[in-house]
C-alpha cells in the first residue's frame, strides 16, 4: 500500500469535510456489504459556502496537476452541480471553461436530447464526487464521444483507494479509479485520498478524532489497494 506523504491541500480538504459533516465516522454498510469506518457524502455540500469552499479544492488541485481541458462535463446528478460551481471558480481564477451535463431521461420537448449547456467539445473534463464502479464514467464517456467530444481526464474529491467488486459481487485487485485509468485511459485527479483521511486522522491523536485511526486503518489493509 502507498505511504505517499499528504499534501497540504489534501489535509485541509479532509479537515474542512470533517468539520462540514460530510466525511463522518462510525459504522456504514457500502453498497459493496462492507462496514466501512467513516462515510463521505458530498451532498451535504449543501448551501453556498460549502459548495464554493469544495469547487475552490476542485479547481486548486486542477491547477497544480495541469491538466489540459477545454469544458467541464457533470453526469448527473450530483456531477451537475460540481460542473457548475467549478466552471464558476475556475473563471474566478482566470480561467472562463464551458460546462454541460446530462438528464437522466432524454427530453422530447423544447431543445430535446440528454445533455445541456455548452456544445460538447474538445477535451471535456468529468467531474464527479467519486468514483464508485467506474459505471458513471463509462456512461460519460459514451456521451461525450457520441457529441463529439474527447474525453480528456476525472476529477473527484475522494478516492478511497479500494478494492473494487465486480458484477458478481467478488472483490478484484484494483480500485475503481485504477480501473478507470488503467483499462479506460483516463489520468484521475483526486483531491484527497483514503491515505490522507488516515494521515489526518493520526495527527489528530489529542482528540476524540484517534478513535477513528485504527478502524480506518484495519479498513485500509482489509480492503485498500
Amino acid at each position: 500500500m502507498p505511504n505517499d506523504i499528504s499534501t497540504p491541500l489534501a489535509q485541509d480538504f479532509v479537515s474542512f469535510a470533517v468539520q462540514a459533516g460530510v466525511l463522518r465516522f462510525g459504522e456504514f454498510k457500502t453498497k459493496a456489504g462492507r462496514l466501512s469506518p467513516y462515510f463521505f457524502n458530498a451532498g451535504l455540500f449543501d448551501d453556498g459556502a460549502k459548495l464554493g469552499r469544495l469547487a475552490e479544492f476542485y479547481a486548486r488541485r486542477l491547477i497544480d496537476s495541469d491538466l489540459q481541458f477545454d469544458m467541464i462535463f457533470g453526469p448527473a446528478y450530483k456531477g451537475i452541480t460540481l460542473a457548475a460551481a467549478l466552471s464558476v471558480e475556475l473563471a474566478r481564477h482566470g480561467r472562463n471553461v464551458p460546462f454541460a451535463y446530462n438528464r437522466k431521461e432524454a427530453k422530447d420537448h423544447g431543445e430535446g436530447g440528454t445533455l445541456v449547456g455548452a456544445k460538447v467539445a474538445g477535451r471535456v473534463l468529468i467531474v464527479d464526487d467519486v468514483i464508485s464502479a467506474g459505471t458513471s464514467v463509462r456512461e460519460s464517456i459514451a456521451m461525450i464521444t457520441a457529441a463529439g467530444g474527447t474525453p480528456a481526464a476525472v476529477a473527484i474529491a475522494l478516492d478511497r483507494q479500494e478494492r473494487a467488486t465486480d458484477a458478481q459481487g467478488q472483490e478484484v485487485p484494483w480500485s475503481a479509479v485504477q480501473y478507470v485509468s488503467g483499462e479506460l485511459k483516463l489520468p484521475v485527479v483526486a483531491i484527497a485520498t483514503l491515505q490522507d483521511l488516515l494521515q489526518y486522522l493520526q495527527a489528530h491523536a489529542d482528540t476524540p478524532l484517534s478513535a477513528y485511526a485504527a478502524p480506518v486503518q484495519a479498513y485500509r489493509e482489509r480492503y485498500g489497494i
